[in-house]
């Protein structure tokens, strides 16, 4: 085995440090498994800040080890809550009138209407019916936070970039402070950089008020409500406007937008509303657009010392015995072929392979960012591990260099310069929904009662899906699911359970129903029972069994190719891990030759490699995530094919 290392220039950094005083430090022992942004948060300071006191640190934490923290000026008075006086009086249900209606009215929720008149789960409103309402009355308190408040004002020629840099945080977070300069940076104007600036009182007239929620709402006639992301640039005023409600409608049912619109905000809107999906990104087929050098590198856990260092197992028995180093090695492999295609189309790109050096809980990172000044980098694939992924991401969050991570799955800390290139579970299953809405299909969900979080995601996340009565016992009522069957549309029965009789009663069922219904079983889940002799593969295939996949099944000529390439290199067929190594490195290379920065292609573009997608969109929490998701199917011919 050999280790690969390709020259880059070395560029000097230079950092603005602030100093603290002395005397306003404290110091913190560490413990084992803490991090450095778990460190901070703590205290009420930033990584940066722990940094500039403990140099030493951004090479590692090491526990017991002990390091200054600058003191938080901040200070809280605490504030008893004092208990809620419940009033309780009747409401006697009218003609037109719906449950939004009636809730505005007495200014309650829907889960406490519900609460006090469970039936309304079951049977819904009825005219003539009398609910009880109960609402509480609480004293208006308000906490009070002492903070000190850093302003800044806008000079001549300053960007967000160099105002950021200076202050040790990132794009994002000056943006999230101060939401009026995302479209544009006025000279002259104040910028909040720290603390909360005094807000000046918005509350509307509580008489107003109630006259406004007095008004009959002709528009909603629902009782379901829908959830909303709000996207950049949008403000209360444009939102207000989007979904024909009064701005006082909006902010009662979502009580956070008192304090101002953030993007990434999830609102809850009446279900009557047309919502306006998520612009889909167009999926591009990219060509080289650039002759200006970029430069790549590669973080893999190749782990040479410990290979070298091993004395007992040859390397032909590591290999056999290592499933991690496989892993590495195959992914090295589609990598390289991925290099040398963008070398034959032209690329000009400089690639840079480092070994990480990395286990779970440790990398050899820090040492080669410092060494090889990888903060010049235009992007960085890896490393494996999640943590040593965010480790990474953090320390070049400062320059911003694209930190793209090829396996592992976003479970910790997010940083606006991190990609994570595999979709979470979540969005693989709203990409079913969303398939199945804009088929305009009627969704019924019969979930096992054993699977409690997958009824809570969908009964939180899609409340327009219909649920299927299960018996006493817990099986399947084939009465109640053909009762919600309907004609003149494809019936998708979202199917979760690993119970062999109810899946055959629930397919046995859909099959009988076929000659008067159009029916498809979906499922959001893999589902190894369906693997089993116990269910017949064919009758899946009558139901064109459905289900989202981060991957597909590639037969296209581009793919024959890439097969061929690898089977030529290295004498065996190219397995998933080798295929999503060619994948991310060449779609990574591919973006940097375009005329735009890796983050500009991420916000704009959407591509499509061998057997992965890549379509990026930012999270609240700071950082991109990956919603490029494949509907797949069975179909009658036996193959699996993409649902168009």
């Amino acid at each position: 085995m050999m280790k690969y290392f390709f020259a880059i220039c070395i560029t000097a950094l230079l950092f603005n440090y602030t100093v603290f005083s002395q005397g306003k430090n404290i110091t913190h022992k560490v413990e084992k498994g803490e991090t450095i942004s778990q460190i901070a948060i703590k205290y009420n300071v930033t990584p940066y800040n722990i940094y500039q006191l403990n140099p030493d640190a951004q090479s590692g934490l090491k526990p017991n080890s002990v390091l200054l923290i600058p003191k938080s000026d901040v200070k809280q008075k605490t504030i008893v809550q004092a208990k809620p006086i419940v009033k309780t009086t009747t409401h006697l249900v009218e003609p037109k009138e719906t449950l939004y209606g009636i809730e505005k009215k007495y200014g309650i929720s829907d889960e406490d209407l519900k609460k006090s008149n469970p039936s309304l789960e079951k049977e819904g409103l009825k005219i003539g019916q009398t609910l009880v309402i109960s609402s509480k009355n609480s004293p208006k308190i308000t906490t009070v936070i002492q903070e000190k408040v850093i302003y800044h004002e806008v000079l001549p020629k300053e960007t967000k970039y160099s105002i950021s840099k200076q202050y040790g945080i990132t794009i994002e977070e000056l943006e999230k402070k101060n939401p009026e300069i995302v479209s544009n940076l006025p000279i002259g104007y104040k910028l909040i950089i720290k603390g909360n600036a005094p807000k000046v009182e918005k509350t509307i007239p509580v008489v107003e008020t109630k006259k406004e929620i007095a008004k009959p709402n002709p528009v909603n006639k629902t009782v379901n409500y829908l959830n909303y992301e709000v996207k950049p640039k949008e403000t209360l005023y444009s939102l207000s406007k989007m979904f024909e409600m009064t701005q006082n409608e909006l902010i009662t049912l979502n009580p956070a937008l008192s304090q101002g619109v953030v993007e990434g905000m999830i609102l809850k809107v009446p279900s009557t509303i047309a919502i306006p999906q998520e612009t889909k990104k167009g999926y591009v087929a990219l060509s080289n657009k650039s002759n200006n050098r970029k430069k790549l590198v590669l973080l893999l856990p190749f782990n040479m010392p410990k290979i070298e260092g091993d004395t007992i197992n040859s390397t032909a028995m590591r290999l056999k015995k290592d499933k991690f180093l496989n892993m590495t090695l195959d992914f090295y492999a589609g990598a390289l072929v991925a290099i040398d295609s963008a070398k034959q189309l032209g690329l000009a790109i400089d690639v840079n392979i480092f070994d990480s050096q990395e286990t779970k809980n440790s990398s050899n990172i820090a040492a080669i960012i410092k060494e090889n000044n990888l903060e010049n980098s235009d992007a960085i694939i890896g490393p494996f591990y999640q943590n040593n992924v965010e480790k990474t991401a953090e320390l070049l969050n400062v320059n911003q260099v694209p930190v793209i991570s090829p396996l592992s799955k976003e479970i910790g800390n997010s940083f606006s310069n991190l990609y994570q290139t595999i979709p979470t579970n979540t969005v693989v299953k709203n990409a079913m929904f969303d398939y199945m809405r804009a088929k305009n299909g009627n969704i019924i969900a019969i979930v096992d009662k054993k699977k409690e979080s997958m009824i809570q995601f969908i009964k939180e996340n899609h409340k327009d899906v219909k649920f299927s009565v299960l018996t006493a016992n817990g099986t399947l009522s084939p009465e109640n699911l053909k009762s919600l069957f309907v004609k003149d549309k494809m019936n998708y029965v979202v199917m979760e359970t690993g119970n062999t009789g109810m899946i055959k009663s629930t397919m046995a069922t859909m099959m009988s129903a076929m000659a008067t219904y159009k029916v498809q079983l979906v499922i959001l889940e893999p589902n190894e029972t369906l693997d089993t002799d116990e269910i017949n593969f064919v009758d899946l295939t009558k139901l064109k069994l459905m289900y989202p996949s981060v991957t597909r099944e590639n037969e296209s000529p581009e793919a024959l190719i890439f097969e061929k390439e690898f089977k030529k290199k290295n004498k065996i067929f190219p397995s998933a891990f080798a295929t999503r190594g060619f994948d991310i490195t060449f779609d990574t290379m591919m973006r940097l030759s375009q005329d735009k920065t890796y983050q500009e292609t991420a916000d704009t573009m959407a591509t499509e490699q061998v057997d992965n997608k890549f379509e990026y969109y930012k999270k609240e929490g700071g950082g991109y995530t990956n919603k490029g998701v494949y509907i797949l199917y069975y179909d009658t011919d036996l193959a699996t094919k993409e649902a168009n």
